[in-house]
């Protein structure tokens, strides 16, 4: 630890994105061991005039991408080509999505594996904007720009958004209700499939590996994830037990088509062991915090 902090400090970094939920999380660990953070707000004229060092572009929509399709390009692609073209950057780290590997069905998604998105689903707006930024920074990036292709990405029931910290809120609640006034275990109905699968990635995780590729990375393309997928079968049975309810998804079973993401490369190159989700979820608290 200590010699990954004396690697930080001093060094002059830039997050774009930095209000979100994983740029704050990337700010504040910086900060926390010595580095030179620039956090600029949305249009701060100084990106285009002072040395950004290291830049982690965390800028991006994600839920609300089809309602606000012209702000989504102009994030993910729009604002990454001015600063490619005309900022001051020693390096570079995009953040994509593993989202771009759902269209190949239940493959092992590695990082060379061809895409193959459909410019008339409009959910793939989202998709094909991100894949736009990542080829501007492998045509435009002068081999210091890399990608990083997160994962389903979570901290615990506190945050704002997302599947798994909607779900462990509820669950969390009602378990708590129940035993207060010593009711049987409550039954949670979830609008989803039993056999549907996610990848989980916590976000402390997924700060540490951007900060190696942003330092030491020598590919062009990462996978930020935990390299195991999670069905809604088992998520449910492990809160369920934990938090003493029954969960029961509303949507019938099927075949999973989720594509299992590999992260080799990041095993291989920085020696990266993401937390499980199960070894996360039997740390947290018996409450809501």
């Amino acid at each position: 630890m200590a010699d990954s902090e004396n690697r930080l400090r001093g060094r002059v970094f830039t997050v774009l994105g930095a209000a979100g939920f994983v740029g704050q999380r990337v700010v504040a660990r910086l900060q926390a061991a010595g580095a030179d953070v620039f956090a600029p707000v949305r249009g701060d004229p100084a990106v285009w005039s002072r040395p950004l060092g290291h830049v982690v572009y965390a800028a991006g929509l994600t839920a609300d991408y089809l309602a606000r399709p012209f702000d989504t390009v102009e994030a993910h692609v729009g604002l990454l080509a001015r600063v490619l073209k005309e900022a001051q950057w020693e390096s570079l780290v995009y953040l994509s999505s593993t989202r771009l590997y759902d269209s190949l069905g239940a493959v092992d998604a590695h990082e060379a594996l061809p895409l193959l998105l459909d410019p008339g689903q409009p959910r793939h707006l989202y998709d094909l904007s991100k894949a736009l930024g990542e080829s501007l920074c492998h045509v435009q990036g002068q081999g210091r720009a890399r990608v990083a292709r997160l994962a389903c990405v979570y901290e615990g029931p506190q945050d704002a958004d997302g599947f798994l910290p909607s779900l462990l809120r509820q669950v969390m609640a009602a378990g708590a209700q129940a035993r207060a006034v010593g009711a049987p275990a409550p039954v949670i109905d979830v609008n989803s499939s039993p056999s549907f699968e996610r990848d989980y990635v916590h976000v402390s995780d997924v700060v540490e590996g951007l900060i190696h590729i942003a330092l030491q990375g020598q590919d062009t393309v990462y996978n930020l994830a935990s390299g195991e997928n999670i069905s809604n079968a088992t998520l449910f049975s492990w809160l369920g037990g934990r938090w003493h309810c029954q969960l029961r998804a509303t949507l019938p079973a099927g075949g999973s088509q989720a594509p299992r993401i590999r992260i080799d490369r990041m095993r291989d190159e920085f020696g990266w062991s993401p937390k499980g989700l199960r070894t996360v979820l039997d740390a947290l608290e018996e409450h809501i915090p």
